[in-house]
C-alpha cells in the first residue's frame, strides 16, 4: 500500500460518505482530536515502565482508542446514529476515573499552573489540546448534527487530564505549582 494517494493535492479530503475541504470544520474537529491523541501517546511514553503509573497507562491507552472513535463519529458526511462508537457510558466511566484519582490529590485552593513533573506538564498539554478539540466540535455541531456524546466525552476528558496531571505530581511527590497572584478560589 502506498502512503500517498495524490487525491488530496487540490485541498480536498475523504470523509465517511464523501469529500470535504481540508480546512472544513469537520476536518478541524477530528484533526484536533488526532493531535490530542499524539500528545496522549507522548504522555504514555514518558511513563515508561514506572509501575506507579500502571493504572493511568492502561486508562490512557484506552483513551487513545476512544479518541479514534471520537474522530470516526465526527467523520460522517451524514449523521449515522446506528454506527456511533462514543456512548454516554464512556463519559460516565471517565467521571469514575476522575473521582478515583482526585482522592489521591492534595486539596487545591488556587489555580494550578502547568508544571511539576514532565509527565504532569505533558498531561496539561493534553488538557489544553482537548479543550481546543472540544471547541472545534462545538463549532461543527452548529453547522451539522453530531454525536452529542463526543462533545460530552471531550469535556469530561479535559477534566480527567487536569486531575491526573495533579495525580502524577502527587505520586512523584512533586508539588503542584499554584498561581500565587490569585486569591483562594476553591474550597473543599
Amino acid at each position: 500500500m502506498k502512503v500517498y494517494t495524490r487525491t488530496g493535492d487540490k485541498g480536498q479530503t475523504s470523509v465517511i460518505g464523501g469529500r470535504v475541504a481540508k480546512d472544513d470544520n469537520q476536518v478541524e474537529a477530528y484533526g484536533t482530536i488526532d493531535e490530542l491523541n499524539c500528545f496522549v501517546g507522548q504522555a504514555i511514553s514518558f511513563m515508561g515502565d514506572d509501575q506507579i503509573f500502571a493504572d493511568l497507562r492502561e486508562q490512557l491507552l484506552e483513551i487513545q482508542h476512544e479518541l479514534f472513535d471520537c474522530g470516526a463519529d465526527l467523520a460522517f458526511v451524514n449523521l449515522s446514529e446506528s454506527k456511533y462508537k462514543v456512548t454516554p457510558e464512556l463519559v460516565e466511566r471517565l467521571e469514575l476515573w476522575v473521582d478515583t484519582c482526585e482522592k489521591e490529590n492534595p486539596p487545591v485552593e488556587r489555580f494550578i499552573l502547568p508544571g511539576g513533573h514532565i509527565l504532569s506538564s505533558t498531561l496539561h498539554v493534553c488538557r489544553t489540546v482537548c479543550r481546543r478539540a472540544e471547541r472545534r466540535t462545538v463549532t461543527l455541531g452548529k453547522e451539522k448534527d453530531i454525536n452529542p456524546s463526543v462533545r460530552k466525552y471531550l469535556n469530561r476528558l479535559s477534566d480527567y487530564f487536569f486531575v491526573i496531571a495533579r495525580t502524577v505530581n502527587a505520586r512523584k511527590e512533586v508539588a503542584d505549582i499554584e498561581y500565587v497572584r490569585s486569591a483562594k478560589v476553591f474550597k473543599r
